[in-house]
């Protein structure tokens, strides 16, 4: 890879030492939140998005260059490479740009103009491109055979012939494909009979949008109504301004002959050209918006990831149900289940016995704290416990996905002995304790975090998906002896069989007391303990350093700052004043340098920090269903997802409202994450609300506004009626060049 490390360096305004370092790290099997955090000195400090950035556009420099290597090999064997060709394919950058110049040289399906040139009219068609005043009809009679019986064949085909000539020319296909970046337009319309039916799309309807504006959200919709057969679907230009630019570098004269030149710049527009390159522009913008969505997935997934956990305390969690019941799930502090139950309280001759359940378990287990699952019943289930004055802290848990762990073969393994609702209870449950350790073990796509989650890429976004887990776990840590192997899989250089074989060992032999005993472990070698040492905690063990996140390779330099200023290692950590005594330049070495020296000094202030911020409990407002909520009134939310064209935020009604984009703040922003996160508690001003359709319209700034009065409604300007279409400038995440690049795997050879 190292032959890329100039292009890739310019590409993303990085130092060619430091993309060298990367490349060279990733090669010799090193992941990248190692990378990140333990070769800092190597890397100048590059972070993972930085070192994915890097990986990615080496591999597409690796690819570009072998397809490169392929088309030239392809048209030397053919005779036809001349150096100004060479010249070219040289200074191509794109591969949109280097297939372009393949294509006249491409084995293709057989075409009208093969079919013409085959019946000898390849001379005609370049007389008629010489566009000298010349008898048309007469020159074609010169051209008539057995396959070519009339004049007007005998025109058509040299018409075919320059219409694949135009089709092929790499300046036409240039400026055809500038053209569409900049006045390119998406145009679609409801099907003939369809409107009922496609009632969803109604905003697409009869709807365009430039193509250089259109954000991901609409440019995703209009293409699920193009596959669901809804909406039909255009992209191009207008028509004119195409022909005005290829006319200009084909019709050369206004005669006979340049009428026939024009009638075939026409019908390569219309039958190639076009279609071609709509073909490949619906594909660009459908990649462009796939990364988009892809991003908003990721970063929400990640706040997700890194909710507030509650800890080690000891939980009663309740998965609500009317006719079934609230099942119960008593957890230890360490998430062990101890008792399970149900009780109904939705039925009044059995709500005292229901009430008597729950003070009981309280009292016979120590309960610490509730987690409600905040589904069907929820917030009917949260005044019920309320009502018990138990004094016990109550949070309600978003359980989305917990039904598709209940039924995964890892609930069943984890508890073969329980119904599946009980499991249920058990995530929500543990949810609260580690939202990260339980959220691991569900398909990240079941988590509902996402926009148009299945309509994108699957396999771009499991993997986006995969590495911002991985990042998180390496992020916060995973304590050795208490973590399932669910979530040491994802642990820098682990894997799913050696988290198999630590849980094995750790079974058969007891708890780890130290990280070296990780090298008994099978299939665990010098590499993937390099790798996977920094990231696992040992709580009490024999070294004090195996709790923090200082990698063993560092000990020795640790034990070296303890001794200096007379102390133990052990008396060292945590002890901020001792830490302040130590100078870090001293210990530089040409294997441990500044940036390394930092971390271990930050490490030893406070070893083992979860970066997580600490739970804190939320209240709702006073309603409980669609129909309690009424335009006007200021209520209390938390943010439970995140979208390009706004946020959606949970009031306790089972339904969660809109907040669009241009109503979150009193600033312009074209992101919701630039003011808000997941889980975030806000006060939203509800602006309109249509029971029917179950869609709530809210607004964040306007509730910060001195007017906005709980108990005074207020008549608030209306909002757009599709209660969340975006009317300013997206922010453009990948431009269309780099979205054209990305069709290289499209591409065959």
């Amino acid at each position: 890879m190292n032959e890329f490390v100039p292009g890739v360096a310019a590409k993303l305004n990085l130092r060619q030492q430091d993309v060298s370092a990367v490349l060279e790290l990733l090669d010799e099997g090193a992941t990248i939140p190692f990378i990140a955090r333990y070769r800092k000195d190597k890397t100048g400090a590059l972070d993972e998005v930085q070192i994915m950035q890097i990986q990615d556009e080496a591999n597409f420099q690796k690819e570009f260059s072998e397809r490169k290597a392929f088309i030239e090999k392809t048209i030397t064997g053919q005779g036809k490479m001349t150096d100004a060709l060479q010249e070219k394919i040289n200074k191509a950058t794109t591969i949109a740009a280097l297939e372009d110049l393949y294509l006249p040289y491409k084995p293709k399906r057989k075409t009208k103009a093969q079919t013409a040139r085959e019946n000898g009219l390849e001379p005609f068609a370049l007389l008629l491109l010489e566009q000298n005043n010349i008898d048309v009809s007469a020159s074609a009679n010169g051209y008539m055979n057995e396959q070519v019986k009339t004049p007007d064949e005998a025109l058509q085909g040299a018409r075919d012939i320059i219409a694949e000539m135009v089709n092929e020319h790499g300046e036409v296909r240039a400026r055809m494909r500038k053209l569409f970046e900049n006045k390119a337009t998406v145009l679609s319309k409801v099907l003939a009979d369809k409107e009922a039916e496609a009632i969803k799309y109604k905003d697409y309807f009869e709807f365009s949008e430039p193509i250089s504006k259109i954000p991901s959200h609409r440019m995703l919709a209009i293409m699920r109504g193009f596959m669901e057969g809804m909406l039909r679907m255009s992209i191009s230009p207008v028509e004119e301004d195409a022909l005005d630019v290829i006319e200009g570098l084909f019709v050369k004269a206004n005669n006979d002959a340049g009428a026939q030149v024009k009638k075939a710049v026409k019908d390569s527009w219309r039958r190639l050209l076009q279609p071609g390159l709509e073909s490949e522009f619906r594909m660009a913008l459908k990649i462009k918006a796939d990364e988009e969505a892809i991003n908003v997935f990721s970063e929400n997934l990640r706040q997700l990831l890194l909710s507030a956990p509650l800890g080690s305390k000891r939980i009663l969690a309740l998965d609500p149900g009317y006719r079934t019941g609230c099942k119960i799930a008593c957890l230890d502090e360490k998430g062990a289940l101890v008792k399970t139950g149900l009780i109904y309280i939705h039925e009044p001759g059995r709500l005292i016995d229901a009430e008597h359940k729950i003070r009981s378990l309280v009292k016979e287990y120590n309960i610490e704290s509730f987690a409600i699952g905040d589904g069907t019943a929820g917030r009917e289930t949260e005044q019920f416990i309320k009502k018990l004055n138990l004094g016990l802290p109550i949070f309600l848990v978003n359980e989305d996905g917990a039904s598709i762990y209940s039924a995964s073969e890892i609930a069943r393994e984890e508890f073969p002995n329980e119904d599946i609702t009980i499991r249920g209870a058990v995530s929500i449950g543990r949810r609260l304790m580690d939202p990260l350790a339980e959220l691991v073990k569900i398909d990240p796509k079941s988590i509902g975090v996402g926009q148009y989650q299945h309509d994108v890429n699957q396999v771009r976004l499991k993997e986006r998906l995969d590495q911002t887990v991985i990042s998180c776990v390496n992020t916060v840590g995973v304590n050795l002896n208490t973590a399932s192997k669910h979530l040491l899989s994802y642990v820098s250089g682990i894997g799913p069989s050696i988290a198999e074989n630590i849980v094995t060992y750790r079974k058969e032999l007891g708890r780890f007391t130290s990280r070296r005993q990780l090298m008994k472990v099978p299939r665990l070698g010098n590499k993937a303990y390099e790798q996977c040492a920094g990231f696992l905690r040992i709580k009490d063990g024999d070294d004090p350093l195996d709790a923090s996140a200082v990698h063993p390779e560092a000990y020795k330099v640790v034990s070296g700052m303890a001794a200096d200023i007379g102390v133990d290692v052990k008396s060292l950590i945590g002890n901020e004043e001792l830490v302040k005594k130590l100078n870090p330049k001293k210990y530089i070495t040409p294997e441990t340098g500044e940036h390394t020296l930092n971390d271990i000094i930050n490490e030893l202030k406070k070893p083992g920090l979860d970066p997580r911020s600490e739970v804190q409990q939320f209240e709702f407002a006073n309603i409980y269903s669609i129909e309690d909520v009424k335009a006007g009134m200021v209520v209390p939310g938390v943010v439970t997802n995140l979208t390009r064209f706004g946020a959606f935020v949970d009031i306790g009604v089972k339904q969660d409202g809109l907040v669009h984009v241009s109503e979150i703040a009193n600033k312009y922003i074209t992101d919701p994450n630039e003011v808000l996160k997941l889980n975030q508690k806000v006060s939203v001003l509800v602006t309109e609300v249509d029971v029917a359709r179950k869609r709530i319209a809210l607004s964040i700034k306007q509730a910060q506004e001195p007017t906005a009065r709980k108990d005074k409604p207020q008549s608030p300007p209306q909002p757009r009626k599709d209660f969340g279409k975006p009317k300013e400038k997206e922010a453009k995440e990948l431009s269309m060049n780099d979205a054209l690049s990305l069709l290289k795997n499209k591409f065959g050879k």
